[in-house]
């Protein structure tokens, strides 16, 4: 397996990935239209355009045949005033889950992050599987959540350019505000 970053050519498979594991999840977006993908899917074509968009940072897992079978994306978001990054969605294709596509995917994903340069990462998951990677309560780190419902399913993982004087609400790129 191979982790690289997304090309032109690998926007129909994300998608079909994408609406794939996001199929019948317990907590996935509700459908863009009745009887569509996943939210999800959707979500990522409509972060590509928007300006929160960060290349670098939409990255596939494709195994040796050159199918991709995972995405992960993070995009521009912001505590208060200060840049930081929204994660999600992390999609692996239902065939090849529980095999460390996702793992490596989070691995690659919060490198790159933080080889840019980047503060801290922010997602909306669940908290005994992100511990693994580094991601804490968001309050822990004065980080307040958009949706106060989220609770410690909202987390952030700090990276080396991370201050102690980031704190305040955290706020996604628009797209998230649509799903």
């Amino acid at each position: 397996m191979l982790i690289r970053r997304e090309t032109p050519d690998d926007i129909p498979a994300i998608r079909a990935v994408t609406a794939a594991a996001f199929a019948g999840a317990e907590h996935s977006a509700p459908p863009a239209e009745p009887g569509g993908d996943p939210g999800e899917a959707t979500l990522v074509g409509r972060l590509r355009a928007d300006p929160g968009w960060i290349p670098e940072l939409s990255l596939v897992a494709v195994e040796s045949g050159g199918g991709v079978v995972g995405h992960v994306v993070c995009t521009r978001g912001a505590v208060g005033d200060l840049p930081a990054l929204g994660l999600g969605p992390v999609s692996v294709d239902p065939g090849h889950q529980g095999a460390g596509v996702g793992s490596a995917l989070m691995h690659a994903v919060l490198g790159a992050a933080d080889a840019l340069g980047e503060p801290l990462v922010a997602l909306l998951g669940e908290p005994a599987f992100y511990a693994r990677f580094g991601f804490r309560p968001a309050a822990d780190h004065g980080v307040v959540a958009p949706d106060a419902s989220w609770g410690a399913y909202f987390q952030v993982r700090t990276l080396t350019a991370h201050t102690d004087a980031m704190a305040g609400t955290f706020r996604y790129a628009a797209p998230f505000g649509r799903i």
